[in-house]
């Protein structure tokens, strides 16, 4: 039985993982499993962001980010945090931030 619930989850990825196709593939995933979110670069050479949705879609991102990612990345590490349940959507849609 699918779940209802809705979650939210920050993240961090390292690795070789800066650039556009990486927003472009992060995107592009998050908008196929119905997810809302955002993906940014860091100052420090990581990805950073948060993903919002169904419980259910929100872990199979999580494992999307941490063993996929896009063709021209290379991920060692996915760390995630404030991990939680939310009430309602904080965003619109899945998007960059510069």
């Amino acid at each position: 039985m699918a779940s209802s619930e809705l979650w939210a989850i920050d993240y961090e990825i390292y690795g070789e993982v800066q650039g556009e196709s990486r927003f472009y593939f992060t995107e592009e995933q998050g908008r196929k499993l119905g997810l809302v979110g955002w993906v940014k670069n860091t100052a420090h050479g990581t990805v950073t962001g948060q993903v919002q949705g169904p419980k259910e879609k929100v872990e199979i991102m999580k494992n999307w980010l941490r063993s996929v990612g896009s063709p021209m990345s290379r991920v060692d590490q996915a760390v995630f945090s404030n991990e939680r349940q939310i009430t309602t959507l904080e965003f619109h849609s899945f998007t960059t931030k510069y």
